[in-house]
């Protein structure tokens, strides 16, 4: 077992070609877009597995929270288990898909699901409502010099949220120096000078578009920003020529639920935590 902190070139590319396979052989992919910007460019704890002098396992731990990947050609040979012993007893492991084979391993070790994360789609064929901004709001795309507020909105919207309330300066940039990142397509709503929400689309390689983030003030939450943040992302990705949207919403945010599904979102995919329970 070998554990860094960031990988070579030559590690980080073993590591995403193991992805790739075992992406292939499940129909979803292991790792998450968090997992992957740390694959190449380092941060949190990259634990290695190697066997025949190939890379057999990976698993990536940061903030408490892990994911895991066997290759599919070394499984049911110790290796995930091998993972899970080197990680810390109260890790919170993410197994994407909600596959059997996940779901057995997790509970042959005494491990319960302890949050749910869904992917919803839709088609962008269905009609759309028209986007109405409110009286004394401004919607307008996102300019660079909003980066500092922007990152206060986020944290302030997302305070509940484990993974995205913690995105510091460095995580917007990464993003922002994606392939994928267009301006156009990333949305912000002002109230005066401050900023009080703003909804991020995304566009895969594959074509398909994303609602990436939406995040509101808690102070002006329940004016319906967030539907109207929402709706000027789908109208914008419609307007591109895509056929199909996505998003990721917690399970268990009932209310965020009702608003996607009420705007023609319907469930597509689970993606599950499990750890154990200390109640």
């Amino acid at each position: 077992m070998v554990v860094v902190h960031e990988l070579s070139a030559e590690q980080s590319a073993a590591v995403l070609g193991l992805a790739e396979r075992a992406a292939a052989a499940d129909g979803v992919a292991p790792l998450s877009e968090q997992t992957l910007l740390a694959v190449r460019h380092g941060g949190g704890e990259h634990h290695l597995v190697h066997e025949d002098g190939a890379l057999a396992g990976y698993a990536f731990t940061e903030a408490g929270s892990a994911e895991a990947v066997v290759d599919p050609a070394f499984r049911r040979r110790g290796v995930g288990a091998r993972l899970l012993a080197e990680l810390p007893g109260d890790a919170r492991i993410w197994a994407h898909g909600d596959l059997p084979e996940a779901k057995g391993f997790a509970a042959a070790r005494g491990l319960a699901p302890l949050r749910t994360l869904l992917q919803m789609r839709r088609a962008l064929a269905e009609p759309l409502p028209v986007t109405r901004i409110h009286a004394g709001y401004t919607l307008r795309t996102f300019q660079p010099s909003d980066a500092p507020a922007w990152l206060g909105l986020n944290a302030a919207s997302f305070a509940a949220h484990p993974e995205q309330g913690k995105w510091t300066e460095e995580d917007l940039r990464r993003r922002m120096g994606e392939p994928w990142f267009d301006p156009k397509g990333f949305f912000v709503v002002t109230k005066g000078q401050r900023l009080v929400g703003f909804h991020w689309t995304k566009v895969h390689p594959d074509g398909l578009g994303e609602v990436y983030v939406v995040g509101v003030d808690p102070a002006e939450q329940g004016v319906g920003l967030g539907r109207t943040l929402t709706l000027r992302g789908l109208h914008h990705l419609k307007d591109l020529g895509l056929a199909t949207v996505l998003l990721y919403v917690d399970g268990e945010n009932t209310s965020a639920v009702r608003l996607y599904e009420s705007l023609g979102f319907r469930r597509y995919q689970v993606d599950v935590m499990f750890g154990r329970s200390f109640t």
